[in-house]
């Protein structure tokens, strides 16, 4: 099916990853207790929809080119609020509030290691 089961953010600092998105999203991670330098990243409870993921050291460094990669949109109950968390973190925005007709408002950011996430709030009524 194709379903995504899990996602990956690269960093250069994860500790300064995970301490981002517990601020901004509410995500807590937690070092592997194993052979890599790993953290596990847990976005809400088990009864919720939604995937896991983890942060893992970036492996080159960063050349400043587009992006290319999957964005993951988490949902937000607040958008404009998670902005402002986001901006107050250290991230930057990279596409500022958009209506999605008949799902939401949409904004993309780049955390404090220059990867684009995406944030929804759900609402029907935007246009």
């Amino acid at each position: 099916m194709g379903r995504v089961v899990h996602f990956e953010i690269h960093a250069e600092d994860p500790e300064r990853a995970a301490d981002f998105y517990a601020a901004v999203l509410g995500w807590t991670a937690t070092k592997w207790d194993g052979p890599a330098d790993y953290w596990l990243v847990t976005t809400g409870p088990d009864d919720q929809p939604g995937i896991n993921g983890g942060i893992l050291r970036r492996m080159g460094p960063v050349a400043g080119d587009s992006v290319t990669a999957f964005v993951c949109t988490a949902e937000v109950a607040d958008l404009d609020a998670a902005v402002a968390l986001a901006t107050g973190n250290g991230g930057s925005i990279a596409m500022p509030r958009m209506a999605v007709p008949g799902v939401g408002w949409l904004a993309y950011a780049k955390d404090t290691e220059g990867n684009i996430f995406g944030m929804m709030q759900p609402d029907q009524a935007a246009a």
